[in-house]
């Protein structure tokens, strides 16, 4: 008994914790430590897997660029309509001028549920000047390729991810991507899924060229 109490008494000075004298070892042990890996024992870390998007999020590499606040900004766009909201954003006049030439802005903004592929000004410009200029005159022409960037219904980035849609001009658009990134035939996505009051709105990179419409497919 004596060499009992001498132990505990040792190993209190020692700051040993009843564990080092027969106590129970759980008592002593950290509740952050894990227990030993046994010799030869390898241990898995699950691996990380790419975040989908949301469906009522933004998406694209040019969204940190969006205003916060004013002309152009989500919080702008969502309470008017697509066609509108077009004419208010300062990266899109361009779009606004040629909807405005081809008298579609009150078809767009009386549109119900359909998602508009918006070029952005950066867009047009890649199409040499004189050439946009004989696209912007002739209202047939500019009709169609408008047409060409809209489909019926708000398209989801889960939609887009792997998507063919019916455009408005009589054409089809693939779509795929994930993440945050995603593309529109040719162009990219710069920033998408902006709610309008009537539409979803996708910035891309380039302007799509429209495959000749069917006399008996295209809508007037």
């Amino acid at each position: 008994m004596k060499r009992a109490v001498l132990a505990v008494g040792i190993a209190t000075v020692l700051g040993l914790g009843t564990a080092a004298c027969g106590g129970d070892p759980e008592d002593s042990m950290s509740p952050n430590t894990q227990p030993p890996v046994s010799p030869g024992t390898t241990q898995t870390v699950p691996a990380a897997t790419p975040t989908q998007a949301a469906d009522d999020q933004i998406v694209g590499p040019g969204c940190a660029a969006l205003p916060t606040s004013g002309p152009g900004s989500p919080e702008e766009l969502k309470d008017k309509p697509v066609a509108t909201a077009v004419g208010e954003t300062p990266d899109l006049s361009t779009l606004a001028t040629a909807v405005k030439k081809a008298g579609l802005a009150e078809t767009l903004n009386s549109a119900k549920d359909i998602t508009v592929f918006a070029p952005t000004n950066q867009a047009f410009a890649k199409i040499p000047e004189a050439d946009l200029n004989k696209i912007l005159a002739d209202k047939q022409q500019l009709t169609d390729l408008l047409k060409y960037h809209v489909v019926e219904g708000r398209k989801t980035p889960t939609e887009m991810a792997s998507g063919s849609f019916k455009t408005l001009q009589g054409g089809t658009l693939t779509t795929s991507g994930s993440g945050t990134d995603y593309t529109v035939g040719d162009a990219k996505v710069v920033c998408g899924n902006l709610q309008t009051e009537n539409a979803a709105v996708y910035l891309i990179d380039t302007v799509l060229t429209p495959p000749p419409a069917s006399p008996t497919s295209a809508p007037s």
